[in-house]
């Protein structure tokens, strides 16, 4: 397994020791399915801890089977957001799996799942059940809209989520339709909250011995996002919309398009007039003398800039707006920002070895520490590929592994 190099130089001096990782020896029983929660026990796993991940037999976490691949349950959209972990494919149905499981966690440190609301206790792993055998369980549950309260019955999706909290609301004018935003906004929001959740927790149990639940919802995350536009709304009855804001927008270009942010200067349209080599400085017209000005002026502005954005290339506007200090940037696709130098320069593409697919590519953790940072140090698993590991990890003797699997619990 190969990994680029993100040790820090003053660990590689003749003499010095990395630090070990800092969740090393943190046991993680993970139920999380498709990306809200893998997202945040993957991270766990980039820093050291060891993830146990129950799947199913035989069909495993749905993000296993989400798209049609030539690797099939290995698919590129798992492995993504599963690697550091362990899977033990074991039947929660049957009482002999829950034992097994119960054993287990009697001696792990967290417990994670993001079902619907009252599903994991249903299945006999509810925090009060858990914690009589083990005090110290960290239980954490991301959900989509939490425990009480009228939406509690729902199924937590991320589209879902950016409707019901008005993320999808917002949009740069009326005029533009609704639409879903085409990354898993919401999922990656909550599973950072629920891995930050763990942390604290984890940090209390430190300090007095004691485990905990921790919460976290899709709604409440998307909602928190919001902070900004939610106080003034809250407080002067003011919907803020950053992308109103009448100097910037997104510009078509004679390759592409470009990304302007016409703000945080003394006065941005003197020098977005020269950055556009226009005739007059428009900031010196009566009609655009004021930010209240230039808000109502907006489609004359927008208009003078799109015509101008025109009849040059993204390279050639970008520098034009660099050279005037105008933040700006142009409009990558995926496939150009993967390529990027930058991506390169902050060692964001990791590889790992995977006994099916081979060499498999993926995006590293986005948190560096310099003592010691993240590592891949397995490829996802591939389903139930560590059932008898684990199972001897945790005292089951062979005999009980056979029978396991004779009963088609175990598979």
């Amino acid at each position: 397994m190969s990994i680029t190099d993100t040790r820090p130089n003053d660990l590689s001096e003749p003499g010095a020791t990395a630090l070990p990782l800092p969740l090393a020896g943190i046991t993680v029983v993970d139920f999380t399915q498709v990306f809200m929660g893998p997202s945040a026990t993957q991270m766990l796993g980039d820093f050291g801890a060891d993830i146990i991940k129950i799947e199913r037999p035989g069909l495993g976490d749905i993000a296993r089977n989400s798209f049609p691949d030539k690797d099939g349950q290995d698919n590129p959209i798992f492995l993504s957001i599963n690697r550091n972990k362990r899977s033990l494919s074991i039947d929660t149905r049957e009482e002999e799996g829950r034992a097994v499981l119960r054993r287990i966690i009697a001696e792990a440190d967290v417990v994670v799942s993001n079902f619907r609301h009252g599903v994991i206790e249903r299945m006999g792993f509810g925090y009060e059940e858990l914690s009589r055998e083990n005090r110290g369980l960290i239980w954490a549950s991301g959900t989509g809209f939490g425990n009480e309260g009228p939406y509690a019955h729902k199924g937590g999706q991320d589209a879902i989520a950016q409707a019901y909290s008005g993320v999808m609301w917002r949009r740069e004018s009326p005029e533009i339709p609704l639409s879903m935003y085409p990354t898993t906004l919401c999922d990656y929001t909550t599973g950072m909250h629920l891995a930050q959740g763990i942390l604290l927790a984890l940090r209390t149990r430190d300090l007095t011995g004691q485990g905990q639940k921790v919460e976290v919802t899709m709604y409440d995350s998307m909602l928190h996002m919001q902070m900004q536009e939610a106080c003034m709304q809250l407080n002067r009855g003011y919907e803020v919309n950053w992308a109103e804001m009448p100097l910037s927008g997104v510009f078509e270009t004679t390759d592409g398009a470009l990304c302007l942010v016409g703000g945080f200067t003394q006065n941005p349209l003197h020098h977005l007039s020269r950055a556009l080599d226009l005739e007059d400085d428009l900031s010196e017209r009566p009609e655009y003398a004021t930010l209240e000005q230039q808000f109502a002026q907006k489609p004359s502005l927008q208009k003078i800039f799109a015509a101008k954005f025109a009849t040059n290339t993204t390279a050639y506007w970008c520098q034009r707006l660099e050279d005037e200090g105008l933040l700006n940037a142009p409009v990558n696709s995926l496939e150009q920002t993967l390529a990027d130098p930058q991506t390169a320069a902050n060692n964001m593409i990791v590889e790992a070895e995977h006994p099916v697919v081979g060499t498999v590519k993926m995006l590293n953790a986005p948190i560096r520490l310099s003592a010691n940072p993240p590592e891949v140090r397995r490829a996802a698993p591939q389903l139930g590929e560590h059932n008898v590991e684990i199972l001897r990890e945790y005292g089951v003797d062979d005999a009980t592994i056979e029978k396991l699997c004779a009963d088609g619990v175990l598979r």
